[in-house]
């Protein structure tokens, strides 16, 4: 069973490999999209420094976390979704 913090750390990683891919394309795409990325790339930034004290945290409240990581991935995604379609 794959725990809490292997699935945050596995969405971090797949939603930073998927803001390279996008970064590729965004750089030979549309400009207009530039300030909803500047937005996107700060929120991930920021969920992935808040993840790493959060590793050596105790269980007690990882479903909270990881609930509250989801939530902060989803919106990611989803902007990354929308500019993918855009380009």
């Amino acid at each position: 069973m794959t725990t809490t913090q292997e699935r945050i750390g596995k969405m971090i990683v797949a939603l930073k490999q998927e803001r390279d891919e996008l970064r590729v394309r965004l750089h030979l795409g549309k400009e207009n999209f530039k300030d909803d990325w500047d937005v996107l790339e700060g929120k991930l930034t920021q969920l992935s420094d808040d993840y790493k004290p959060l590793r050596e945290a105790v269980d007690e409240t990882t479903e909270d976390v990881w609930d509250s990581f989801k939530l902060v991935g989803s919106e990611i995604s989803d902007g990354f979704k929308r500019i993918r379609k855009s380009l």
